[in-house]
């Protein structure tokens, strides 16, 4: 794996490991302004709690060594979620401020899944 590829991808892990904990944590503490945006985006506020534990679920299992299609499953969870949440947002017509936290961490899904080593992949590509 070359040296600007293992960079890229511990960077976007890290944060996407941290916007998806600290994102889970607020879901799971149910604040006041999760349960609203969930009211608003026709959700029951159970979600919360649901997509909370996966978040960090997944967390845990994108940062753990070995278990590469555990791996595959918590990418596949992320991206499921976060491109949810922007289509949600996009039908009720949200600006894109409502929405750019969920862009964001697709983004670094996709980065982190792309650049990830290949004991982190379920076949290796070389």
């Amino acid at each position: 794996m070359k040296k600007t590829h293992k960079i890229i991808y511990w960077i976007a892990t890290i944060w996407l490991a941290l916007g998806m904990t600290s994102t889970g944590i607020v879901q799971l503490m149910k604040l006041k302004e999760e349960a609203d945006m969930m009211a608003h985006l026709g959700y029951p506020v159970y979600f919360l709690t649901i997509i909370g534990v996966w978040k960090i679920l997944g967390v845990l299992a994108i940062l753990m060594p070995k278990f590469p299609l555990l791996k595959e499953w918590a990418y596949a969870g992320f991206f499921f979620t976060m491109s949810g949440a922007v289509f949600s947002h996009i039908a009720l017509g949200d600006s894109p401020k409502e929405f750019f936290g969920p862009v964001l961490l697709l983004v670094l899904i996709v980065l982190s899944w792309y650049f990830r080593p290949a004991e982190r992949r379920t076949i290796s590509v070389t």
